[in-house]
């Protein structure tokens, strides 16, 4: 899992190190070149001004000017003073000197960043987060936060690839949201008397949606917690029977309709079923649409009116790219998701999908499927999946 941009992000900070420190020497060879040409010139110029020897008839005027100068220091005519402006000068020329060997010598052992410097290397990472599947706002958003870490931040040379490596870390830390455990929500619910716990399913056709409802109702009978389906797509030829097969497999009740019949007044059925059953948890399927179908999206706000639900999930696919995320905008302005399930992760080489989706709704991925059983469904957890990425 997410193996192929896990090698793409290793490659790119060993060679984001060695562009650094390739880019530095360059600096440093043009700075002793540009010093030993001005060395050289400074030399030029002393030899160009050194005067001719002077005759005796020359020097004598000057000579009877020191004179009566000496004359007159003797006769205390003159009060001698140190110039304060040269001794400022002076002051600064070594404080100056002091600064500039303290400067060379730390710059043996520190890098310090610039702006081009991170330009430089945040162009090869830009690429590479696009090719896997990380929207391009998302992209800006790294780049901001890395900014914010690296530039001007002296780093010693030993911790260069480090510092680059915690620098991408730490945005995708602020960037990727943590989830609550459905679980604990539940359980928690139940303790104050609310049941049942409503959870309404939505998402595009083909993305996983009824299988995820089937895991997640496998987890919640581990934890004690007894549920009943809804069968509210009542539009795609065949749901019914789909999820009619995996109720029966779980040995769980499942609420059901006519094809065409009102999905809210199905969802509403459940919940009442639920109620007068004493049961902990509605999972309530609803049909695929596609998120640029506005009038089936206005559907689905009605069965949210009537049903009242306390998780909202948007089911997507992790190897869909940027439609799963472009999908989970359009559920998330027109519904307001609490979170997200990915499906078929376990073959999702690139990862971006969590990071875009998790970014562009504001809201948390909740689970990853990854696999075919019932229990191949994990809790996300934001540590694992940045360390999966190895950082």
């Amino acid at each position: 899992m997410f193996g192929f941009l896990k090698e793409k992000l290793k490659s790119w900070i060993g060679k984001s190190k060695e562009k650094i420190e390739r880019e530095s020497k360059v600096v440093e060879t043009q700075k002793s070149v540009k010093m030993k040409k001005e060395k050289d010139n400074e030399l030029g110029r002393k030899k160009k001004s050194k005067k001719r020897k002077r005759t005796n008839e020359e020097i004598k005027p000057e000579r009877e000017v020191t004179e009566k100068l000496m004359n007159d220091i003797k006769h205390e005519k003159i009060e001698i003073k140190a110039p304060e402006e040269k001794f400022e000068e002076e002051v600064e020329k070594l404080e100056g000197e002091r600064k500039g060997f303290f400067a060379k010598l730390r710059g043996i052992f520190v890098y310090k960043i610039t702006k081009n410097d991170f330009e430089g290397i945040f162009s090869d990472l830009e690429m590479l987060l696009l090719e896997n599947n990380v929207a391009l706002e998302v992209v800006e958003k790294i780049k901001k936060e890395m900014e914010t870490e690296l530039i001007d931040k002296e780093i010693k040379k030993d911790n260069l690839e480090k510092e680059i490596k915690n620098g991408l870390k730490k945005a995708l830390e602020n960037i990727i949201l943590e989830p609550e455990d459905t679980i604990k929500t539940v359980k928690e619910f139940k303790k104050q008397n609310k049941k049942p716990f409503i959870i309404l399913f939505f998402g595009i056709n083909g993305a996983g949606k009824t299988t995820s409802i089937a895991k997640l109702c496998y987890i919640l009978q581990k934890n004690n917690l007894s549920c009943v389906l809804a069968a509210a797509d009542t539009f795609r030829a065949a749901s019914i029977e789909q999820l009619q097969i995996h109720a029966d497999k779980l040995k769980v009740p499942m609420i059901k309709s006519n094809y065409g019949s009102d999905p809210s007044a199905v969802s509403f059925d459940a919940i009442k079923y639920a109620e007068h059953h004493n049961i902990d948890v509605v999972l309530i399927d609803t049909a695929g649409r596609m998120h640029t179908k506005e009038n089936l999206l206005k559907e689905m706000e009605k069965i949210c009116r009537v049903t009242k639900p306390n998780l909202k999930v948007f089911t997507a696919e992790a190897i869909a790219g940027n439609d799963a995320t472009e999908q989970a905008r359009s559920f998330n302005s027109m519904i307001d998701i609490n979170g997200t399930i990915l499906s078929k992760t376990d073959v999702d080489e690139k990862g971006g999908t969590i990071i875009s989706i998790s970014y562009i709704t504001k809201k948390p991925i909740l689970y990853l499927g990854t696999g075919q059983k019932y229990e191949d469904l994990e809790l996300f957890d934001k540590g694992k999946f940045i360390k999966q990425l190895g950082l």
